[in-house]
């Protein structure tokens, strides 16, 4: 259905519908034309691929992607929405539409009965408050997949994207570099939703490796040390990492040492490489 991004159409489907917007859900729905075809081209939305679409609103974005790719899976957790989609996706005979939790679905299982034979990459418009815990599953569980392109809150997408040994890098920085190559694709303001909600959003997109960073002894250690790591931000790296691990700050700072680290480095001015290096003198400690 064409005209979707129309406030007044939206507004009428929804109220034939019987729908209201449910703040537990985090839901704001896309209403400016111009977005939703940038993220379908920007998010590998054409001719060979299969998408996974994370949060359908009124299909607004579904639409677009199934104009472009071979077909679209949309999963929403939102029952209400269900006839709301049949409507407004009737013309499309390449979209299903899954009404489940996303963080419940078997995705390895949905991609190899859904795509055979395709490409596959993931959208999704993700309601803030479930914006880290959905990225990280997508990337820890080693999808065949092979981008993610999502619409975040703006601060969370400089977080996410920031440059490896900057200040703006965190956690989440290190752990989206770890398995992908992230890039900032457009900014989106607040006044694109309907409702409108208080803070801009953009739009990142995760390119994802073949291959992880070399060197990593333990996995679930790594990631452990680099939680433990910026557990207190305006620490140095023996402080916090001591403080998160549990272990004395002697253990910690040797473990620096060892990597060939400043006794006073913080957490944010590390490469992957040297956060590589720290994990594994630390496990030494332990």
């Amino acid at each position: 259905m064409e005209g979707l991004s129309n406030i007044g159409n939206i507004k009428d489907i929804l109220s034939r519908h019987g729908f209201t917007f449910s703040k537990t859900l985090g839901q704001n729905f896309l209403v400016n034309p111009s977005v939703c075809p940038r993220i379908a081209e920007l998010g590998n939305a054409r001719e060979g691929f299969g998408i996974i679409e994370i949060g359908t609103g009124i299909g607004v974005l579904t639409h677009e992607l199934a104009k472009r790719a071979d077909k679209v899976c949309a999963i929403e957790i939102d029952e209400r929405l269900m006839p709301v989609l049949a409507e407004t996706l009737a013309e499309h005979d390449n979209v299903k539409i899954i009404n489940e939790d996303v963080m419940k679905v078997d995705l390895h299982k949905l991609i190899a009965e859904e795509f055979a034979g395709l490409e596959v990459a993931v959208c999704a418009n993700l309601p803030y408050y479930i914006t880290s815990p959905v990225i990280m599953m997508l990337l820890e569980q080693r999808l065949p997949i092979r981008t993610v392109t999502v619409m975040v809150q703006k601060e969370a997408g400089a977080r996410l994207c920031a440059k490896m040994g900057t200040r703006d890098m965190g956690a989440v920085t290190v752990a989206v570099n770890y398995f992908s190559e992230p890039r900032l694709l457009f900014n989106v303001s607040r006044g694109s939703f309907m409702p409108s909600p208080n803070v801009d959003s953009c739009v990142v997109r995760f390119d994802l490796r073949e291959t992880t960073p070399e060197g990593v002894r333990d996995e679930r250690f790594f990631f452990r040390t680099v939680r433990a790591a910026f557990s207190q931000r305006r620490k140095t790296l023996a402080n916090s990492a001591a403080s998160g691990m549990g272990i004395d700050k002697a253990a910690a700072a040797a473990a620096i040492s060892r990597a060939g680290l400043p006794e006073n480095v913080r957490p944010e001015q590390l490469t992957m490489e040297q956060f590589i290096a720290f994990a594994n003198e630390l496990s030494e400690e332990l």
